[in-house]
């Protein structure tokens, strides 16, 4: 999986799944652009690269806001002058306050779809013109399990990641004539500050981990859930992202690709 001299963007890079998959796309020669919303935080993630001496730069980016996408792509070609990898990784879980409640509110229906779907087709169509016209580029659409088979807990972010997966099949046709692979990839569970607070939520709102520390929780959903019987990383999903932004996948698009322990068996 050579990616020298491949330039790429991880939107919602800085900390969790897209901090692990930025770096190892960096390990196998990618420069990377952490496009986050907390731009601080990418900052941080960008000098940590430096130091491994990974070629990179921070940018803040909302993928909400399209005139903030815009200038995360011209400033990533004035950097760098061609852009090969879009990682569509931002996304939320809910609106503000959503581990808090027993239900799904009106608020986490409209973020949900803004941010994790929305949000994917800005960036998308923010880095589209440059792939078209250098006529190469892989797009990566971070999806979920939950997306294949339904959450009752989560249903609007469940909703959302089925819908990332049905926009991949769409983009995917669209942009092959370019030579544009897009696939996405469905995480399994993960540690990770968002999935802190879903475990919180549990232990608030579900009777069978009622009272648990949030890791409990998360341990307990392992053991329950995943064949494997082990928890997945960012760098499981790092790995597969890789392999399908080199050359060695040129062959695959349209695809929505598991890497959850053998949790959706399907």
């Amino acid at each position: 999986m050579d990616l020298n001299d491949k330039v790429a963007i991880v939107t919602g890079g800085a900390t969790g799944i897209g901090r692990g998959i930025g770096i190892v796309l960096a390990s196998y020669g990618a420069s990377i652009v952490v496009a986050d919303l907390d731009a601080d935080t990418a900052e941080k993630t960008s000098r940590e690269l430096a130091d491994k001496g990974v070629s990179s730069m921070a940018a803040a980016a909302d993928v909400t806001m399209p005139d903030m996408l815009d200038k995360v792509i011209a400033d990533a070609l004035t950097r760098f002058t061609h852009i090969d990898i879009l990682v569509n990784n931002a996304g939320v879980a809910g609106a503000k306050g959503w581990y808090t409640v027993p239900d799904s509110r009106e608020e986490d229906w409209l973020v949900s779809f803004e941010v994790n779907v929305k949000g994917i087709a800005n960036a998308t169509n923010a880095v589209a013109p440059v792939m078209k016209n250098q006529r190469y580029g892989k797009i990566v659409n971070i999806a979920s399990i939950a997306g294949r088979e339904g959450r009752p807990a989560l249903p609007h972010y469940s909703s959302s990641k089925a819908a990332v997966i049905n926009y991949t099949w769409a983009l995917a046709d669209e942009l092959a004539p370019f030579n544009i692979n897009v696939n996405a990839v469905c995480p399994g569970l993960l540690w990770t500050p968002m999935w802190d607070q879903v475990g919180n939520r549990y232990a608030q709102f579900n009777p069978k981990y009622q009272g648990l520390a949030s890791r409990k929780v998360f341990d307990g959903m392992v053991q329950d859930i995943i064949p494997l019987k082990r928890e997945q990383t960012p760098e499981d999903v790092g790995q597969l992202v890789a392999f399908l932004a080199s050359e060695d996948a040129r062959n695959i698009t349209g695809q929505a690709v598991n890497v959850d322990g053998g949790a959706f068996l399907r």
